[in-house]
This record gives C-alpha cells, structure tokens and sequence, in this order.
C-alpha cells in the first residue's frame, strides 16, 4: 500500500528575496575588500618569488642567537613583566568602583550609571600605543610612561568585564541583606563579592597576560621594557641579538600564559 505523500515538508528553506539579498551584501562586502586591497596596495600578488626570497635572507640572519646578550635581555624583560604586574595591580584596584557604578543592578542613579559607561567606553577607545606616546612626551622616556599606558589600558578593560559580571549575578542575596536593614556597603561585601570574586580574579590574570604582550610593543615609543632594546637592535641590524631577545620573550609569554591559564581554569 502506498503511503500518502507529506504535503508539509518546505520545498525552500530561503526566499528568493532573502537570497538576493545575501547575494547582495556578499557582492558589496567583496566589492569593499577589493577595494581596500587597492588602495592600500596589500594584494597577495605581493607574496612572489621576491618577498619569500627577502624572508629566507631575513631568518637566516637571525640565527644562530647570541646568547652572551642573554643578560641584557633578562633584566630588560623583567623590567618589563613588572611594569605590566604594577600596572593590572593599580588598575585591578581601580577598577572596583568604576565596576560598580557602571553596574545598572548596583547603581539606580540613570545619569550616574550613563556618565561611567561613557567615560569608560571612551578610555577603552585609546589604544595603549597612543596613551605610551602621549605620556612618553609628557614625562619622558621610561617605564613609568609605559605603567601609566598601561593602567589606563586595563582599567578600561577589567571595569567593563567586571560590570558586565556583576549585572549578571543572583540579586536575591542582594534584597534578602537589604530586606534585613543591611546599608550598600554590606551588600556589596556580603552579596556581590562572594559571587564576581572568582570573575575578578580571573579576569584580572587574564589582563595581566594582555599587559605583558603590549608592554613589548610600548617599548618601540620609548616606554621602557624590553621593546626599547628591540628597537635598538633592530635599528642596529644586531639580528643575532634581535633573535635573542625573540626567543626569550617567547619562551616567558608562553610560561606565564601557561601559569594563568592554570589559575584561571582552578577559579572559574
């Protein structure tokens, strides 16, 4: 016996005019790419026989690395671990009230709780390569140029992943201490820390990985670390002790990203 046929199956998952206008936004999004590629002059045609040629020509200078610049690199690169572990601890710190205002479950004031997500929207909107050379300029050549970057970097990070975390917590805790006359401090000890603890902590090593990364590159403007000797080595064409200072620096990102990563998976 023939078994009737499903007359509910959809003979189309997609419009014709839904696909046209995929088809559309495909068309523009490519014709975008394509003219990008041509006004900036980044075609891959660019990658010929020649570039391949000037890479091999580059690597082999690198190597083998000098390893008598090693002592130069380590005091310079601990330089600059410090710099990054002074400036997430300074920000780790700062950011608590900021978290807190910018936190619409905390913070009831509209105008209060608008003005610290829009200053803290534009502190995340300055690159820290931009703050290095303004502050750099300010006060000179040096880490403390370099902290001072990187304090205002963090701040803008860690506040708005703290607030978004604290807006996302249970808030009965919150009513059950303010049902029984506790004030706003004891709330946020009592309510609020014990559930964003974890969170902060782990956002906070996580910053702190980012900080070490961009603290390399802060030393190409003068901030200090071991980017200012990168740059001078290079400017030198000392591409032995370039490789060096490569070396090293990658070996320490990966075991301090290693540590975190450990830390931050035993928290969360």
């Amino acid at each position: 016996m023939n078994k009737p046929l499903n007359t509910n199956v959809p003979t189309g998952l997609v419009s014709g005019k839904a696909k046209l206008r995929m088809n559309l936004i495909m068309l523009v999004v490519l014709g975008l790419y394509i003219f990008s590629s041509v006004m900036t002059n980044s075609s891959v045609l660019r990658f010929n026989a020649e570039f391949f040629e000037n890479v091999w020509v580059m690597v082999v200078q690198l190597f083998p690395p000098n390893w008598a610049y090693a002592g130069v690199v380590w005091g310079k690169l601990m330089e600059t671990v410090k710099m990054a572990l002074i400036a997430t601890t300074i920000a780790g710190l700062l950011c608590i009230p900021f978290s807190l205002l910018a936190a619409n479950n905390i913070v009831h004031n509209k105008f209060l709780y608008n003005f610290t997500k829009m200053f803290l929207n534009i502190m995340r909107t300055i690159p820290e390569l931009i703050l290095a050379v303004v502050f750099v300029g300010l006060f000179g050549i040096g880490v403390f140029s370099g902290i001072l970057a990187l304090i205002i970097f963090s701040l803008g990070i860690l506040a708005k992943l703290i607030s978004e975390t604290i807006e996302a917590i249970d808030m009965n805790p919150l009513e059950a201490i303010r049902a029984s006359g506790g004030n706003t401090l004891q709330v946020i000890w009592y309510a609020v820390v014990p559930q964003v603890l974890p969170q902060f902590v782990s956002f906070t090593l996580y910053v702190f990985e980012i900080n070490v990364r961009a603290s390399v590159v802060l030393g190409f403007v003068g901030a200090g670390g071991i980017g200012l000797i990168l740059r001078q080595q290079i400017n030198f064409l000392s591409y032995q002790n370039v490789s060096t200072i490569i070396v090293i620096t990658f070996v320490v990102v990966v075991i301090i990203d290693y540590i975190s990563n450990k830390l931050r998976g035993r928290l969360v």
